[in-house]
């Protein structure tokens, strides 16, 4: 079977950004792989780090990124995955970034997170070759996934497409965002139309993140809705009829999605 990599900076970026083409793409015969880089449980956080379980309503006795990878497993399922794997890094709040303001701020210089992200990729990229690759453009400049950016850049080989998703809910909350200076110049557009079970599979998804979904979407209640309504926003974007997430890619290189369309038009920000 063919291999789709699809690489998450947290556990919940793929489900939320691209999730309706993982499924798609598993239900067709491929080989799909989860990647997650940011998965590591700190014992006894404190300061921002802590905040950013509690104000979830998540005691300071709970470990926070078990809880959430637990949720993952769910995810994947839902998606298809055939592979799951979780790299063992620290999260932004446990390496300096002290702040919500610091996480969408300028790469702290002591952070070289990207060079050991790069290191664990490539053994990955070597077990198990993969076709295709997916992971963020970086709208919303996220330092986490601005790092995953990189270490992509320098690790995947330029004969492997890689399909730059579209990170949400980002772009629900900024429609206009414009994508981390990491992204690659020169790339096209392209749009993966989806079908109704590969939607209802991103929902499924999604929803599992019940630690995420309340900050989020708003709720529960909030997520089939919010994520249908983008879907749909994405397909017209694209000219298509019907729902659809949309990527950044080599145009060459375009053709390896299958099911895609090139769009009349260069996305925003993407030259």
């Amino acid at each position: 079977m063919p291999v789709a990599l699809f690489i998450s900076p947290h556990l919940d970026d793929v489900a939320f950004s691209c999730g309706g083409t993982f499924a798609k793409l598993a239900r067709a015969g491929w080989q799909c792989v989860l990647l997650t880089v940011f998965t590591r449980s700190v014992p006894q956080p404190t300061g921002f780090a802590l905040a950013c379980q509690t104000d979830k309503g998540f005691s300071p006795e709970v470990d926070y990124l078990a809880l959430r990878r637990q949720e993952d497993t769910v995810a994947a399922r839902h998606l298809g995955a055939t592979t799951v794997y979780w790299l063992d890094l620290p999260e932004a709040p446990h390496r300096g970034y002290h702040s919500p303001p610091a996480l969408f701020a300028d790469l702290l210089p002591t952070d070289h997170i990207n060079q050991t992200i790069a290191e664990l990729l490539a053994d990955k990229l070597a077990a198990t070759p993969p076709q295709l690759v997916f992971a963020p453009q970086g709208l919303g400049l996220h330092v986490d996934h601005r790092h995953v950016m990189q270490a992509v850049c320098a690790t995947v080989p330029a004969d492997v497409p890689v399909f730059w998703y579209r990170d949400t809910p980002y772009i629900i909350r900024q429609p206009d965002a414009l994508p981390a200076p990491e992204l690659p110049a020169g790339l096209s557009e392209v749009a993966m139309l989806l079908t109704q079970a590969a939607l209802t599979a991103k929902v499924a998804a999604s929803q599992a993140y019940a630690s995420q979904i309340g900050f989020q979407f708003g709720g529960s209640e909030q997520v089939q809705a919010k994520l249908s309504q983008l879907a749909s926003a994405e397909g017209l974007a694209s000219g298509l009829t019907g729902a659809a997430e949309r990527f950044a890619v080599v145009p060459t290189q375009a053709k390896a999605l299958p099911g895609s369309l090139k769009p009349t038009r260069q996305p925003s920000g993407v030259v």
